[in-house]
């Protein structure tokens, strides 16, 4: 995956936005105003993703490219490594489950709003 195939599937997810909340270098998905993806755009490593603590300690067992979320809170984030041999497939399952997260912590009246 790189950083422009990243880009359009966070930007794919109904009411997510994009900025840069933390200086130019960083690129910062939210959803409802709420942080769920999170990358470096001139490296383009790793993406910082929200996980559930029930599995953040098995994925990082499974594979040496999750590891501990990069300044995050380490019991819901992990960093997951583009440059490894992490198929698409699996990164693209990882971020609809940070999005999805994100959203089942909403208050309702935003979840609705997401429907529309």
């Amino acid at each position: 995956m790189n950083i422009e195939q990243y880009r359009n599937f966070c930007l794919s997810f109904p009411g997510v936005t994009e900025g840069f909340p933390f200086g130019p270098d960083v690129l910062v998905f939210k959803v409802m105003g709420k942080m769920f993806a999170l990358t470096d755009v001139e490296k383009f490593e790793y993406i910082n993703l929200k996980c559930d603590p029930d599995r953040v300690i098995t994925l990082r067992e499974q594979f040496d490219e999750i590891r501990p979320g990069y300044h995050m809170n380490k019991q819901h984030w992990n960093s997951v490594y583009t440059t490894g041999s992490l198929d698409d497939d699996l990164i693209e399952e990882l971020i609809i489950h940070s999005y999805d997260l994100i959203v089942d912590s909403l208050p309702n009246k935003d979840k609705e709003a997401l429907k529309k």
